[in-house]
């Protein structure tokens, strides 16, 4: 067994990423070694959360230790650590293939993107730092050993398609990567990695505030040409969270984020807070600047970092951070809980959810400033996050009013510009009572639905509802300001003024006794698709529309229950008749004179199918609906 040697292939898609970082897709590729010891820093973490579980492990944590070592003469740079470590399974999963989704989006990404900025974005997004070393490297060695397991692995690849996995017996605790580069050269933005300048600065700039000490033994000249070596540490291993906000600048904290969000772009806003009292928590935490592709993937990792007292805890801390902060990322140190504390123990615990709800209205409360002093950062929040943080008032009741006062909205007020619901509440006219607004796929296909005409006609200002999340939240919170939340595509609509009303009453009521046979007759001939037929009050130009009764679920909401495998009761829905539409007038008159008239079923029919269409419905029939409009097309010529 201590001598088995294989020669694998990568995953295809591992293959094709290989290529494209050996080609220079990016040019900064000073990130290699930033990687290298981000990935060692997450072993250590790991050991020592290890250890703390498993007070049987075999592994020694007295001394836990980031080390570099350069070979001149050979070109090799190496970093080693005696973290956890991995298991010959562990190096074939984690190494040979890429297990993330969204692996061939990010190829298709990487291929287009000329900007290196926006290439080093989309390798940061998706997590693949370690593939990054064969941008300066010929060839790439890893030795490893898991803590507690006596034997090792040690892994080799020149990144050309294979690697090779090989079962040793004298490998050291933890895992080294040797790196053999190429040769140097500053065209291709290739320097010389074995230059002890090099490694301090990049360390400098990446890597300062790594908890673990970061060691290299460098080489002195001294009295009479003797050379003295020493091992000195390149880190200050500051707890950047510990600091007073006074004392770290900027450029600390964007190189903080990239390193515990993985994301290679600087973060939009930075969140620096301490609670103190009885229960004491230092927490750094940070609004990205853009989505990460799987936002809204059933098992994206979410939640922020979690140590005590320094120590590393774990990943991902869900009982932190709600569902719909899920991309916020960051630090919390909390000073008073069990090393051990697991994540079951973390979801009933008082005191973490005292921490998370201190969390969110900070969250919340600096994206409200942000929207009131920082309009530009706002928008790309808002762009980026919106429809996740609208997700907020469906699960967090206690912060309702604190995300309405951050959502902001399209509207028919401005074209190109979201509005905020306090604004249209400003810009109600008089005598309204209620914030109009309408659900729909996109915004084109509400501006121009017929259930528009009547308030685009008397100027009031209606709110646009895209996102499939706007279905719901707008019946679950059901008002804001003491001003009620109300569809237009549901109810009874009328817009008039009681002046109105009075000098129309005799018209109404005129047209309803004359239209009164029609709808009787309609509703039982569309018995199977509609509840009921009556004339409308909201439509000025187009001849019917469908509408919903004031507490019927939308259409698009039915159809989202459906699709995640709910059984929804068919929704009968309400069809109105514009009585000033020459086509339904006409209608009227055909069915007075004669109500069997050959063609008259069919054009009732027609007038159903075209509204349901107007406002982006599906027809139960639509080859049906083509047939019969055709015939009564050709009737015409």
């Amino acid at each position: 067994m201590s001598n088995r040697i294989e020669t694998l292939e990568f995953q295809a898609e591992a293959r094709q990423l290989l290529q494209l970082m050996v080609h220079s897709i990016y040019s900064n590729k000073d990130v290699f070694l930033r990687e290298l010891i981000s990935n060692a820093s997450d072993a250590l973490d790991k050991l020592r959360l290890e250890s703390l579980v498993d007070k049987d492990l075999a592994a020694d944590v007295s001394d836990l230790h980031i080390e570099i070592e350069v070979d001149r003469d050979a070109r090799t740079l190496t970093v080693r650590d005696n973290g956890i470590g991995m298991s010959r399974e562990d190096v074939v999963r984690l190494i040979g293939t890429i297990a993330k989704s969204g692996t061939a989006e990010l190829l298709a990404k990487l291929r287009e993107s000329k900007d290196s900025a926006a290439s080093a974005d989309l390798i940061g997004q998706f997590g693949v730092g370690f593939y990054a070393t064969f941008m300066v490297a010929d060839r790439v060695t890893l030795l490893t050993r898991r803590a507690g397991e006596s034997e090792g692995t040690r892994w080799e690849s020149t990144g050309e398609g294979t690697y090779s996995v090989e079962t040793v017996d004298d490998a050291p605790q933890g895992t080294a990567v040797t790196v053999h580069l190429k040769p140097e050269d500053s065209d291709d933005h290739l320097y010389d990695y074995t230059a002890e300048w090099k490694i301090r600065e990049i360390v400098k700039r990446y890597s300062d505030f790594i908890a673990w000490p970061i060691r290299m033994t460098v080489e002195r000249k001294g009295e009479g040409d003797e050379t003295t070596r020493e091992a000195q540490t390149l880190n200050s291993m500051k707890a950047l969270w510990a600091r007073p906000r006074s004392e770290v600048d900027e450029a600390e904290y964007k190189e903080f984020y990239k390193h515990v969000s993985h994301d290679w772009a600087d973060p939009l806003e930075t969140i620096h807070m301490r609670g103190e009292g009885t229960f004491e928590y230092e927490a750094l935490l940070f609004l990205p600047s853009h989505a990460p592709v799987d936002l809204f993937a059933p098992q994206a990792r979410r939640g922020v970092q979690l140590y005590v007292k320094r120590v590393f805890i774990m990943d991902d801390c869900e009982a932190l951070m709600p569902n719909y902060l899920r991309f916020v990322k960051g630090v919390v140190d909390a000073h008073d809980l069990s090393l051990n504390i697991s994540r079951e123990i973390l979801q009933q615990d008082r005191q973490i959810q005292a921490v998370r709800r201190r969390l969110v209205k900070k969250i919340l409360a600096t994206v409200k400033e942000l929207k009131a002093n920082e309009a530009e950062k706002y928008r790309t929040f808002w762009s980026e996050f919106g429809p996740a943080l609208k997700e907020g008032l469906l699960d967090d009741p206690d912060n309702t009013d604190a995300i309405l006062d951050v959502v902001s909205v399209a509207s028919t007020h401005d074209p190109a510009e979201l509005t905020g619901l306090r604004d249209y509440v400003e810009r109600m006219k008089d005598g309204q009572s209620d914030i109009y607004y309408m659900t729909g796929e996109s915004r084109s296909m509400i501006e121009n639905s017929p259930h528009m005409e009547a308030f685009r006609a008397k100027g009031y200002e209606v709110l646009i509802l895209t996102d499939p999340v706007d279905e719901v939240w707008v019946e679950r919170v059901g008002q804001f300001d003491g001003k009620p939340l109300r569809s237009i595509a549901k109810g009874q609509v009328d817009l008039d003024t009681e002046e109105e009303k009075k000098e129309a009453e005799s018209a109404r009521e005129q047209q309803r006794q004359e239209y009164a046979d029609l709808l009787t007759w309609m509703s039982e001939k569309l018995a199977d698709s509609v509840k009921e037929v009556r004339l409308s009050t909201r439509l000025t130009t187009s001849p019917a529309c469908v509408v919903g009764d004031a507490h019927d679920i939308t259409p698009t909401l039915e159809k989202m229950y459906r699709a995640m495998g709910h059984e929804v009761p068919q929704v009968k829905r309400i069809l109105e008749l514009n009585p000033g539409h020459p086509l339904v007038e006409g209608l009227r008159k055909a069915h007075e004179q004669d109500a069997t008239a050959d063609g008259l079923a069919d054009t009732a029919e027609l007038l159903y199918g075209m509204a349901l269409l107007a406002e982006g419905g599906e027809l139960a029939d639509p080859s049906r609906f083509t047939r019969v409009l055709a015939d009564r097309l050709a009737r015409t010529l």
